[in-house]
């Protein structure tokens, strides 16, 4: 490949880092710094009017010879181009990967060998159904996709935050997206599963009751991107230098423990920023809060492959990990928000065909129909074959090929386009013994012509079941209460009835409390698992990270009458521990300190809300004064922290305002520093502060209390 003009021919430039080149890369593709000069067209011309087009006299027609017009507005009439059919909202960052230790006994894949060397990546996240312009908190399947730059060329990971899928072959897939997007008549409802077409779609097709259950738990919902485990999904292979394989399956398991919304949070977060994840994901960057994961994997000797009671190449399916323990092999850090979303997180394009050598494909049907898809549709998302010359897809490693021309074509090539050829000098080569190359695993495949299904992948029912076994109390009433939500909205009585009948085959008591929600009969136990597997690793429960409090946002409501020495104090120990605290008040600038002294303010309470944070402290005030400030806003601040499960916490007079506000412990707590169901409270006059806040703070790292709730 001839040098390009972000690339340098010297030796120093080719043994730099991947994260060294990545970066050279696209600082070569920046525009021209607007602060440098006039503003010019796209030729370069310099321009020095842009607010009037070219005329006949001043009220005359706009004359075709206005270049400048023509260019600018052709310019802006094709900025749009196609969004993706599905994951189409979205939220991207650079990062690096690096790998704890040489996994050279079961895959040759060079960016897994090197603890010492760095992998530049980046990540998208995103939700499916919606479109550009929904929301990041319905409740949906989230993305997570991760594009390794490595030495080898790119390693697309192209994963879910659930390990499962709603169906087992591709061929189903444009059945199931017709299903799942908007109503065909009326394009509604935007963003959302719950309506008529995707659950008579689910109840037809028992495969998707496993993914259902995922999908109405809060783990669709999740607290933020960065508090979201990934999946690869399917079942991959590793090769390792001789050639053996091993079957893997890829977990993303984030530091700071997997934590989700509320409902009834998630809604309202819809309204009040719609926003709200990718704001999450940016500003927690810009801090230099890094979020961070850990990748593990799954591995499967070959001569275990029909060791389960399941498929290993059924995407409905996934290994326990009681069965299978997940092997952390690195971590990703994401360090670097993009200069232009629309260059970076819109223009990047995944494709689960780029594999490198070491990692290779199984026979699973969904991933063989996604080998396909992804292409073809970049293809047309990006307007041609060159989308891979795009700043943010272009590898770190070498290319060259003998692919020409095409729309948006950027590379000046020079010499033959065909191989063989002598007129070039046999250029570019094929790699010889040695050289590197991928080659794919070895594999007998033979077998009739046939549309069909193994047996294997018939039982729909058992995992299902699992997955209802293994959760907790909360959790189970939040699936009943998910099911009921969405089986509401849907108007088709028969709809509801066979989606109720399918739910009885994996639990009757599911099963009667969706259907008593819904206005059905329960069809009786007709469950097809008796006794299902429990696995606790399925539970929220014990997913709670590192038992920190880093990036929690905390609201410290303050009004006139404030114990001012207080909100300073809870401040300074709360961030100490990694917290972000706000001060928020009726009305931005300060507020008077008990003392007459002024109190700073963050936030105006009006332009808030309880559920933008995720966790409530009420310093020592009057309780009269809290309650009517800003038209009783306060109390139901705190009333929505405590409904939703949140810590709340209050000092001095402040702790009188619980009285009585649902979700507050009933009986008062004893003496000391007490805590009851994540609410801490201090009323005496001269509270503990540094003690309190030690407190609080255990109960705001375990993200909620729902055993305050009936």
């Amino acid at each position: 490949m001839p040098d390009s003009p972000h690339t340098s021919p010297d030796a120093a430039a080719r043994a730099a880092s991947p994260a060294d080149r990545k970066h050279a890369q696209l600082d070569g593709h920046r525009a021209d710094d607007p602060r440098e000069g006039p503003l010019t067209t796209d030729q370069g011309v310099v321009v020095d009017h842009t607010d009037d087009s070219l005329s006949a006299g001043e009220r005359g027609p706009t004359l075709m010879e206005d270049f400048h017009f023509r260019e600018k507005l052709t310019h802006f009439d094709h900025e749009r181009i196609p969004e993706r059919v599905v994951h189409a909202r979205g939220a991207g960052a650079y990062g690096f990967f690096e790998p704890y230790e040489s996994c050279a006994e079961f895959t040759r894949a060079a960016f897994l060998q090197d603890p010492s060397v760095r992998t530049p990546v980046f990540v998208r996240f995103s939700t499916v159904q919606g479109p550009r312009g929904s929301a990041d908190t319905v409740r949906d399947v989230r993305g997570f996709a991760t594009k390794f730059y490595t030495s080898e060329g790119n390693f697309d990971l192209v994963g879910n935050n659930m390990p499962v899928f709603f169906i087992q072959d591709g061929i189903k897939f444009p059945d199931f997206v017709h299903a799942v997007k908007p109503e065909p008549h009326n394009e509604i409802p935007t963003g959302a599963s719950a309506h008529d077409t995707l659950w008579d779609f689910v109840s037809l097709q028992p495969e998707t009751l496993h993914m259902m259950m995922w999908l109405m738990s809060d783990r669709a919902i999740p607290r933020s991107y960065r508090m979201m485990q990934g999946f690869g999904v399917h079942t991959f292979r590793f090769v390792d230098a001789g050639g053996r394989g091993t079957f893997v399956k890829f977990h993303w398991k984030p530091r700071l423990g997997a934590h989700s919304l509320v409902w009834d949070e998630a809604q309202e977060c819809q309204g009040r920023d719609p926003d709200y994840h990718r704001r999450d994901l940016w500003q927690a960057i810009e801090s230099g809060q890094f979020p961070e994961w850990e990748l593990g994997v799954q591995l499967i000797p070959e001569t275990q492959e029909f060791a389960f009671d399941f498929d290993l190449l059924d995407a409905t399916k996934l290994v326990p990990e009681e069965q299978v323990p997940v092997r952390p092999i690195g971590r990703l850090v994401l360090d670097r928000n993009p200069d232009n979303f629309f260059a970076e997180t819109e223009q990047v394009a995944f494709h689960t065909a780029n594999v490198v050598p070491g990692i290779d494909f199984t026979n699973d049907p969904l991933l063989q129909a996604r080998l396909f898809s992804y292409l073809d549709t970049q293809l047309i998302r990006l307007g041609g074959p060159n989308f891979s010359q795009l700043p943010v897809n272009r590898p770190v490693a070498p290319v060259r090929n003998n692919q020409r021309d095409g729309y948006h074509q950027s590379r000046i090539h020079r010499g033959t386009s065909y191989t063989p050829n002598s007129l070039g000098g046999g250029c570019p080569a094929l790699a010889g013994p040695g050289g590197g190359a991928f080659t794919h695993y070895t594999e007998r495949v033979d077998g009739h012509t046939i549309r069909a299904r193994s047996d294997s992948f018939q039982d729909h029912y058992s995992q299902a079941a699992m997955f209802w076994a293994s959760m907790s109390h909360w959790e189970r009433a939040h699936i009943v209460d998910a099911f009921r939500f969405e089986l509401g909205k849907v108007e088709t009585m028969a709809v509801r009835e066979r989606t109720v009948a399918e739910l009885a085959r994996v639990n009757v008591s599911l099963a009667e409390q969706v259907a008593e929600g819904v206005g059905v009969r329960a069809p009786g136990d007709i469950s097809d698992v008796a006794d299902p597997v429990v696995s606790p690793a399925l539970s929220l429960e014990s997913l709670r990270g590192d038992g920190s409090i880093r990036t929690r946002q905390i609201a410290v409501l303050v009004v006139d009458g404030v114990d001012g020495a207080q909100p300073d104090r809870l401040r300074e120990e709360l961030e100490a521990r990694g917290a972000v605290v706000e001060a928020l008040a009726p009305h931005d600038g300060t507020v008077d300190g008990a003392d007459g002294r002024p109190v700073g303010v963050d936030r105006a309470l009006p332009t808030m809300a309880s559920v933008l944070y995720d966790a409530v402290l009420l310093p020592s005030a009057p309780p009269g004064t809290l309650r009517s400030a800003a038209q009783g806003a306060i109390p139901r601040f705190v009333g929505d922290a405590l409904r939703h499960g949140k810590a709340v916490g209050a000092l001095g007079e402040a702790v009188d305002l619980l009285s009585g506000l649902p979700g507050a412990p009933e009986t008062a707590p004893g003496a000391g520093l007490p805590e009851r169901h994540g609410v801490v409270v201090d009323p005496g006059p001269s509270p503990d502060v540094a003690a309190f806040a030690g407190t609080f703070a255990d109960c705001v790292a375990a993200h909620r209390h729902f055993q305050r709730q009936p």
